[in-house]
């Protein structure tokens, strides 16, 4: 069961992710399209779920149907600091916390073991 699913569809990225994920002992899982979240979300629900809200295929569609389907799911996005609008947009479909693409990158370790400990 992946502990933290991934919603990022830049392959460089997703590579960051997971070898950060894997130093730190947490199973997690990407998707790159809203459905395949959804599916994996519901075969093995995470503790966590993680959006790049730059993403091509509809992050804010995947927020809101995440929310729909796990109304207490964390979801955690990010993006450039720039997009204010978007952080917006984004909180609005029901995202607790949104941070910039830096922020993000300098707290992936503990983040990722945050959603771990959550595991039981």
């Amino acid at each position: 069961m992946a502990q933290v699913l991934a919603f990022v569809d830049d392959i460089f990225f997703q590579a960051k992710i997971m070898e950060t994920a894997k130093q730190v002992g947490v199973e997690i899982r990407c998707c790159t399209t809203p459905d395949a979240l959804l599916d994996e979300i519901t075969k093995h629900p995470p503790n966590l779920v993680i959006v790049d809200l730059n993403a091509r295929s509809k992050p804010l569609d995947a927020i809101e149907r995440v929310r729909q389907t796990s109304p207490s799911l964390r979801v955690l996005a990010f993006l450039s600091h720039v997009q204010v609008d978007l952080a917006e947009s984004a909180r609005l479909a029901g995202c607790q916390d949104v941070m910039p693409r830096s922020k993000f990158t300098q707290s992936l370790a503990t983040i990722l073991v945050q959603a771990k400990s959550q595991c039981g």
